[in-house]
C-alpha cells in the first residue's frame, strides 16, 4: 500500500513540475510547435514519466536532468528570438509547395509531403479543388498557409465599397456562467443598470443571463439559461 502512495505522490509531483516547465518555456510551445519544441516536449515528458513510475530514479538525479533540458530549451528559445540564423537551424524554415498554381515536386519530396497529405490539409481549409490555389507554404510547425487565386478569393466589404464607418471594438465578455465580470464591465463602460434594463426589455431578469458579451459593433449579445426552445436538437 505504501508503494501506491509513493507512486501517487511522484505522479502528482511530475505533473506539477512539467506544468511549471511548460509555463516557463512559454505559449510558443503550445501554439506553434517547431522541431525544437517537439523534441523538448518529448524529452521532458519522458523524464517526468520516469519520475512517476520508475522508483529507481532518485529525485536529485531527476531534478538535475530536467533542469539541464529545461535550461537548454529555454536558452535555445531565447537565441532563436535574437538570431534568424539560429532560428532557422533550430525551428526550420517555411517551404513553398505550390507556386503560381504549380506543384513543386522537389520541395514536396524534400519535406516527405505526399499529395494525399496536401489535399487533406487543403480540405481542412475548405478547398476541395487544387486549381483554386495560387500559393501553398508549408510552415515550420507543419501547418500550411494558402493563398487562393484572385478569382477564388472571398469578397470583402472593401471590394463592395460597403465599409461601415465607425470604430471596430474588441469583444468584451460581461457575464460568463451567470457571473458578472465587474472588471470587464468597467473597462467596456457598461453599467449593471444598463444590463438590467436591457434584459427587462427582453422580458427577462438578470439572474436568467448565462452569457453576455459586447460585440465588435458595440451591441450586447445575451444568452439565457433557458433558451425557450420547444424541441432542442440533441445529437446524442
Amino acid at each position: 500500500m505504501e508503494e501506491h502512495f509513493i507512486i501517487l505522490g511522484r505522479s502528482a509531483a511530475a505533473f506539477i513540475i512539467y506544468l511549471l516547465i511548460t509555463r516557463i518555456l512559454g505559449k510558443q510551445t503550445l501554439s506553434n510547435m517547431t522541431f525544437h519544441d517537439f523534441v523538448a516536449a518529448i524529452i521532458l515528458g519522458a523524464i517526468s514519466a520516469n519520475l512517476a513510475f520508475n522508483g529507481k530514479i532518485q529525485v536529485t538525479h531527476f531534478l538535475i536532468s530536467i533542469g539541464v533540458f529545461t535550461g537548454v530549451s529555454y536558452l535555445l528559445s531565447k537565441l532563436a528570438v535574437k538570431s534568424r540564423k539560429i532560428r532557422k537551424v533550430i525551428s526550420g524554415a517555411p517551404t513553398v509547395l505550390i507556386e503560381n498554381g504549380k506543384i513543386l515536386e522537389g520541395n514536396m519530396k524534400k519535406n516527405k509531403y505526399t499529395l494525399d497529405a496536401l489535399n487533406e490539409m487543403l480540405r481542412e481549409k475548405v478547398i476541395y479543388d487544387i486549381n483554386e490555389v495560387e500559393y501553398v507554404i508549408l510552415e515550420s510547425n507543419g501547418r500550411i498557409s494558402v493563398m487562393r487565386k484572385k478569382e477564388y478569393k472571398t469578397v470583402t466589404l472593401k471590394d463592395l465599397n460597403m465599409i461601415v464607418p465607425g470604430e471596430q471594438r474588441f469583444p468584451v465578455e460581461l457575464i460568463m456562467d451567470g457571473q458578472a465580470i465587474n472588471e470587464n464591465m468597467s473597462h467596456a463602460g457598461v453599467s449593471m443598470e444598463k444590463l438590467v434594463d436591457d434584459v427587462k426589455k427582453r422580458g427577462r431578469s438578470l439572474e436568467e443571463v448565462f452569457y453576455a458579451v459586447r460585440s465588435t459593433d458595440g451591441a450586447i449579445y445575451y444568452d439565457f439559461h433557458s433558451d425557450r426552445i420547444m424541441r432542442p436538437i440533441d445529437k446524442e
